[in-house]
């Protein structure tokens, strides 16, 4: 795929479904979402009863493997049919291969500014999901960066390039709509600002101050980003605040919109240039598995803003694809993409009784009726699970039947 590609393409799932189909115009930047990071191969074990404990042997009734790490955002994203482009080192073993394969033709994410390091191994993750919680055990080393390439480039200019100028033949990183960052507390990376200042809408999320200061002078990379999107923990600590909303408030002074998830109670946004703020509740499901919910969150919301829905549908967007991610285990495994989502709506609005409160409760849901295939996939719907194929069937590198005998 090149990314200045201007032509539809059907997402991940099948469905040819463009969310920006509204407002692409000639010109436009052919990537939507840029992000870089470190992609491990996820391991994950399902269908464990309990903790495994010291000096036994536990059997898990399931198990899936998928690319994991900063490929969970990507995945989700593209999923949802935005053009996504990632920057990540690859390992030349099998499980690079695997991930590579399964990004790329699996889910249509190009991977034009991504490279593979010749003798170093994939980092791998091992997840245990049980009674609703995970356990992870992970592996890997740094990945080292061949002459003329640098991790984490802005789009628009060359891996490896200083501003005016660049080595013939490198690779380049594609311009684009947006970038998706995770910030870490005292470690700014240079590429942020030159994604805004090319024009990019940047949104970041972080991870949890070990430190234990919460300063946000820590967080420079704030001052360059168009929506922070922290959990409520994260985001009272750092403003010293004891409630979620007042911190979301409190952050609209560093950083245009502040979105801080609530868990079960949903989630909360503050547009610092307009003053608006709303809240929507959150979607109650049985929660199976929690890894990756909260990049399938950004992704939702990174959608619905490119898109220029209302800031509330964002909400109640991002809020949904969430809820239904955490009926899956696994984190990329477990992003939905529109064919979930309308199947949702359909099943949904046909077993809600008219004139009743849970009527009134999906109005809030209404405008997915003008953006969803129709008609659905039958519901519930398997989803495929990646795993490293079996030797001599066709087309099982990227995508095969997934073995969880707990669903």
């Amino acid at each position: 795929m090149t990314t200045d590609d201007q032509t539809p393409r059907p997402g991940p799932l099948g469905h040819a479904l463009d969310p920006l189909a509204g407002v692409r115009r000639p010109g436009d930047p052919g990537c939507d979402v840029y992000l870089t990071g470190t992609v491990f191969l996820d391991i994950i074990f399902t269908g464990l009863d309990s903790a495994p404990v010291r000096g036994t042997e536990s059997w898990a009734r399931g198990m899936g493997s998928s690319p994991g790490g900063v490929a969970n955002m990507a995945t989700a994203l593209a999923r949802l049919g935005l053009r996504t482009s990632l920057a990540a080192a690859f390992g030349d073993d099998k499980y690079g291969e695997y991930c590579w394969e399964t990004l790329e033709r699996g889910e249509g994410i190009d991977l034009g500014a991504s490279w593979t390091v010749p003798g170093w191994h994939s980092p791998v993750t091992v997840s245990m999901a049980y009674e609703g919680e995970r356990t992870m055990v992970s592996h890997g080393h740094e990945a080292p960066l061949p002459g003329g390439i640098s991790l984490g480039v802005p789009p628009g200019r060359r891996l490896g390039e200083e501003p005016g100028g660049g080595a013939p033949g490198a690779r380049r990183a594609p311009a684009a709509r947006s970038a998706v960052a995770s910030l870490s507390p005292g470690q700014p990376q240079e590429w942020i600002a030159a994604a805004a200042g090319g024009g990019s809408l940047v949104f970041a999320d972080v991870g949890w101050d070990d430190t234990g200061a919460w300063d946000l002078a820590a967080l420079p990379d704030l001052a360059h980003c168009e929506a922070f999107l922290p959990n409520a923990q994260e985001a009272m600590r750092y403003t010293r605040t004891e409630c979620p909303r007042a911190a979301a408030r409190a952050l609209t002074e560093r950083v245009p919109l502040a979105v801080v998830t609530m868990g079960a109670e949903g989630a909360y946004a503050a547009d610092g240039r307009t003053g608006e703020t709303a809240e929507v509740p959150a979607i109650m499901v049985e929660a199976l598995d929690t890894t990756g919910a909260g990049d399938v969150f950004v992704a939702g919301f990174v959608t619905g803003t490119l898109a220029r829905w209302p800031l509330a549908d964002r909400l109640a967007f991002a809020g949904l694809t969430a809820a239904l991610s955490v009926q899956e285990f696994g984190g990329s495994l477990s992003a939905p993409g529109w064919g979930e989502i309308a199947a949702w709506w359909q099943r949904l609005c046909s077993l809600t009784p008219a004139g009743t409160p849970m009527e009134q409760a999906l109005e809030r849901y209404a405008f997915l009726e003008r953006l969803l295939p129709c008609p659905a996939p039958p519901w519930p719907r398997a989803r495929a699970v990646p795993t490293l194929g079996f030797r001599g069937t066709p087309g099982t590198t990227a995508v095969a039947q997934r073995d969880d005998r707990t669903a």
